[in-house]
């Protein structure tokens, strides 16, 4: 095929499109990917794809990610991932990749990877916290996500308590076609039983005693945007009943008032309890439980994937220093002790352990002696005792932190890469990299 032809093919992508020979080398780049990664079209060809998009001199499998170009010429067949990419002002920005085998005229075979963006950091940030991570339990979460936010189906957000249930929600919100209009959340657990009808639908003059005006409720505040209802496994029976009339019918009305009401919301709830257990037990129900899990979404712990800890720590630190406290920095001691323990408060569990540690510790430097754990670790019913060590490299830190994982539980790497939060694969890339056996 002549290069011309070839170009002319790519160039009717309208998401950024790269093909790469067996060497990584690019060979081909349409104009969306030459844009996105801020290279002249003219340079592109011959440069290799992980320097480009990854800022990495080397592939991106030794960096112990899942590389499309290893997994496509190893088996023929189309293999699709999620990275972490960096665009053309070198910032991070969530990509869905789709890597097809691609025959050439000579015979040879090549990688044609078309990319699509999920989000940039800037769009993980919502209200007083951001979305952070790169493990793989993260980003297909993220990507369910972002999918479920272009549909209009009511979202079930699950997961553990401290998770980020509502940075989800806000994230939905941000992707969603409402996102011009409110965003408005409730927790029901935080709300008596008497008041949930006021707080959802409002009252109208004289509606009880002591009411002296009109009020009105979250679903008229949330008009034309989104809905959250967090611990939605708490709102009682009763208030279960007159919600689901809503979803059914949309329409409502005021405590007191006769006029019916309509407002166009769409719904996202969150639970960290078993809703269909609790509709067996009747405590919840079972007909309202089939409407409000239109689409539902996991939102993995903190345990899965730890190897988010310190970019979320970091993170933390940094929001932390701007509320006004003293800004600080993690010891290479320290983090080993975070990265070993179980979090079952999960991100809000870390939060509250380095403001703890931020208050005691001196000159900005967090060592290991500042970091206090309300929860055994979880590899260890004991804490290795942390001694002043010279600054080591992050892949020092991993190298020496898989190798501990690995005495601890004598060599099962299953156990190992579940304790990490990646897959089984990755653990033995990382495995070959640092030499561990």
């Amino acid at each position: 095929m002549q290069a011309m032809e070839l170009q002319s093919l790519i160039d009717v992508q309208e998401n950024p499109f790269v093909l790469i020979d067996e060497h990584y080398r690019i060979v081909a780049a349409n104009r969306a990917y030459c844009e996105n990664y801020g290279v002249d079209r003219k340079a592109i060809v011959g440069r290799l794809c992980h320097q480009v998009s990854h800022l990495s001199s080397v592939p991106c499998h030794r960096n112990g990610e899942d590389c499309p170009h290893q997994e496509v010429f190893r088996s023929g067949r189309m293999h699709e991932v999620m990275h972490t990419h960096y665009d053309r002002q070198n910032r991070e920005e969530y990509v869905r990749i789709k890597g097809h085998p691609v025959s050439g005229s000579d015979g040879r075979r090549y990688l044609g990877e078309a990319i699509f963006h999920i989000a940039g950091s800037a769009e993980l940030d919502c209200s007083e916290m951001q979305m952070i991570g790169s493990s793989p339990a993260f980003l297909s979460c993220l990507d369910h996500l972002t999918r479920a936010a272009e549909t209009g189906a009511p979202i079930l957000l699950l997961g553990e308590s401290g998770v980020g249930k509502e940075l989800a929600a806000q994230y939905v919100h941000k992707r969603s076609s409402r996102r011009n209009r409110p965003f408005v959340a409730l927790n029901c657990a935080s709300i008596p039983e008497s008041m949930f009808e006021d707080e959802l639908f409002g009252h109208e003059r004289g509606a009880f005693t002591g009411c002296v005006g009109r009020k009105q409720g979250l679903f008229e505040l949330a008009d034309g945007g989104i809905l959250f209802l967090d611990e939605i496994g708490e709102m009682p029976l009763a208030m279960q009943a007159k919600l689901l009339r809503v979803l059914e019918k949309g329409e409502f009305r005021r405590l007191g008032g006769s006029a019916v009401l309509h407002a166009d919301v769409r719904l996202v709830f969150a639970t960290n309890r078993d809703l269909p257990e609790m509709a067996r037990e009747g405590r919840f129900r079972l007909d309202l439980y089939y409407r409000i899990a239109g689409i539902d979404v996991r939102l993995p712990s903190l345990k899965e994937r730890s190897s988010d800890i310190p970019a979320l720590a970091e993170a933390l630190l940094k929001r932390l220093g701007r509320s006004g406290m003293p800004t600080c920095r993690l010891t290479d001691d320290a983090l080993e002790k975070l990265m070993v323990y179980s979090f079952p408060g999960n991100v809000r569990e870390l939060r509250n352990i380095l403001m703890k540690a931020v208050a005691i510790c001196n000159n900005g430097i967090i060592s290991a002696e500042h970091v206090h754990p309300g929860n055994q670790p979880l590899v260890h019913q004991s804490l290795p005792v942390f001694e002043k060590k010279p600054e080591r490299s992050m892949e020092e830190v991993e190298s020496s932190h898989i190798s501990e994982l690995l005495d601890r539980h004598n060599g099962h790497r299953r156990i190992v890469a579940d304790l990490l939060g990646i897959s089984e694969r990755t653990l033995y890339r990382k495995l070959k990299r640092y030499g561990l056996t």
